[in-house]
């Protein structure tokens, strides 16, 4: 493996302020990549300040907006110049309850929240991609594909793979490669933003309860994953190093291929 495997090469990643996004990003930036830090949260130019002696820059966006999207990959040519690698990380069960309890507009907020900004992104990021002739895209999806107390994630997760499958088959003949990574349940640092704003009520802590009981148990390691474990394979999949994998959905969840 090359050490500055992303020597000049511009990598804008989304979900960047925290979790496996900002892991995704720091390490790209210490491997030589110029990175576009990209998140809601405005302290995601605080989380690109720590790359010391990197190229990096942070950006806000709303990228359950196309606007947000297309004003991001816009940004990120002005800035760099190119957009080489696409990592796709912005998405996240808001809620965890029986599919019965949600309602209509939580399903429509699981959907927005974990499918849109990889389709939305996908599609803004394409005319750059196509114009320089090349291109990468990782989505991180999930294995909670299959899983319980979360069936509006799990759906936009689906699709978010199908999306994968099919962008690759569509882009291949334009030397654009599109894979996915699909983790399992991840250690994580307490979030600076909280996936419910509103709170969780005791019924939906019990409920998910539940949902991290099942996904520990589903693992062959009866454990979760760390984040380390889980931006390595992100990133083995944005490199050259696998310029012969695409469309192909990654499973990284201890055995429990969703």
């Amino acid at each position: 493996m090359n050490a500055q495997r992303f020597e000049g090469k511009v990598m804008v990643v989304t979900g960047a302020a925290q979790g496996i996004g900002r892991g995704v990003a720091l390490r790209a930036a210490s491997e030589g990549a110029k990175v576009l830090l990209v998140d809601r949260a405005d302290f995601v130019s605080d989380v690109a300040a720590e790359a010391i002696g990197a190229d990096t820059a942070g950006f806000v966006a709303d990228l359950e907006t196309y606007e947000g999207a297309a004003t991001t990959m816009a940004f990120a040519v002005q800035k760099f110049g190119r957009i080489d690698i696409l990592v796709n990380g912005v998405g996240g069960a808001i809620r965890m309850r029986p599919f019965a309890e949600f309602e209509p507009a939580q399903i429509d907020a699981e959907i927005r929240r974990s499918l849109m900004p990889t389709l939305y992104s996908c599609h803004a990021v394409l005319p750059h991609m196509l114009a320089q002739g090349r291109g990468t895209i990782v989505n991180v999806s999930s294995n909670a594909t299959r899983g319980i107390r979360r069936v509006p994630y799990s759906a936009a997760k689906g699709g978010v793979n199908a999306m994968t499958q099919s962008l690759a088959m569509e882009y291949g003949e334009h030397n654009i490669r599109v894979v996915a990574a699909a983790p399992g349940g991840t250690e994580a640092p307490p979030r600076r933003v909280p996936r419910n704003a509103t709170g969780d009520s005791e019924q939906e802590k019990a409920w998910m309860s539940e949902a991290v009981k099942q996904v520990s148990e589903s693992t062959f390691f009866k454990r979760y994953g760390t984040l380390d474990e889980q931006v390595a394979p992100i990133l083995f999949l944005a490199s050259d190093e696998a310029g012969y994998i695409t469309g192909a959905v990654l499973p990284v969840a201890g055995g429990d291929n969703g």
